[in-house]
C-alpha cells in the first residue's frame, strides 16, 4: 500500500485469509510495534524501520529507474581491516541492496547506471569500510561478456518469465472473483517482489535484446491493481 497503513480492523479481517485468528494478529501487531518494525497512529497501523526501507526497495526495483549508461563501471573495494564476521555481513547485505556483485573477495562492481545515492543506509555503511572508484574497465568492448559472468541472467530470465506465466493464471482466477485465490496469490506477489528486488538493473546494453525485466513489471502493475480491488470487495462482504 501506497502511503504503507492501514486501519487496524482491515489486517485483522485480512488474517483471517490465512486462517490467522484475529487474537494472534492482534499480538503480532503488537510485537512488531515493539520492535520498531510497525508504528500505530489514529487506529491505524504504519510500516517503520526496516520494513519501511524494504518497501521502500522494493518500490524502486518496481520502477527500475536507472541512468543513462555512457560505459563506466563502479568499483567498491574493502579497505578497513580486522572486521568481525557482524560487519562483513552487515557489508555484504549493503553491497546487495546497492545492487554490486563481488568481482573477488573485497572487490564488488557494476555498470555505473545507477544513482550513486541510493539506498543511503547502505552507502553510510559501505563508506565506513570501503573506497568507491569510477572507470572503464579494459573489456576491450567486451562488456556484455563480463556481466554475463558476474550475474546469472538466464536463470533470472527463466525465473521471470516463470512468474509471467503465473501472474497471468492467478488474475485470471482473481478476476472471478475467486477468493480462494487471495491467498496464494499474495504468496506468488511477495515472490515477484524478491524476484524483482533480485534484478541487477542492469544497462539496456549489457542485457539480452529479449530481457524480461519490462514485462514482468507491467504484468505486475496489473496483478497488484486486480488484487487490491479482490481484497478490498472481499472485506466489504466480510462488514
Amino acid at each position: 500500500m501506497q502511503p504503507p497503513r492501514l486501519p487496524v480492523r482491515l489486517l485483522v479481517a485480512s488474517g483471517e485469509i490465512f486462517g490467522i485468528s484475529e487474537g494472534t494478529t492482534r499480538v503480532a501487531l503488537s510485537r512488531m510495534v515493539a520492535s520498531g518494525e510497525l508504528e500505530l497512529h489514529d487506529g491505524s497501523y504504519q510500516l517503520a524501520g526496516r520494513l519501511r526501507e524494504r518497501q521502500d526497495r522494493q518500490l524502486a526495483s518496481r520502477r527500475a529507474r536507472h541512468r543513462s549508461w555512457a560505459g563506466a563501471w563502479e568499483l567498491v573495494v574493502v579497505t578497513a581491516e580486522r572486521r568481525d564476521a557482524a560487519s562483513r555481513s552487515a557489508l555484504r547485505d549493503a553491497m546487495r541492496r546497492m545492487k554490486l556483485t563481488e568481482l573477488r573477495e573485497g572487490v564488488w562492481a557494476r555498470p555505473d547506471n545507477l544513482d550513486p545515492l541510493r539506498s543511503p543506509d547502505a552507502l553510510a555503511l559501505v563508506a565506513q569500510q570501503c573506497r568507491r572508484f569510477v572507470g572503464a574497465p579494459d573489456t576491450g568492448g567486451e562488456d556484455r561478456e563480463l556481466a554475463a559472468t558476474l550475474w546469472d541472467l538466464d536463470a533470472w530470465a527463466g525465473a521471470a518469465t516463470a512468474f509471467e506465466r503465473e501472474l497471468a493464471r492467478s488474475s485470471r482466477a482473481l478476476a472471478a472473483h475467486d477468493h480462494d485465490e487471495m491467498a496464494p496469490a499474495f504468496v506468488l506477489s511477495a515472490a515477484v517482489l524478491r524476484h524483482l528486488l533480485a534484478d541487477p538493473e542492469l544497462p539496456d546494453e549489457l542485457v539480452p535484446p529479449d530481457w524480461p525485466g519490462p514485462a514482468l513489471r507491467a504484468a505486475y502493475d496489473n496483478y497488484d491493481a486486480t488484487f487490491k480491488a479482490v481484497w478490498r470487495d472481499w472485506f466489504r462482504t466480510q462488514a
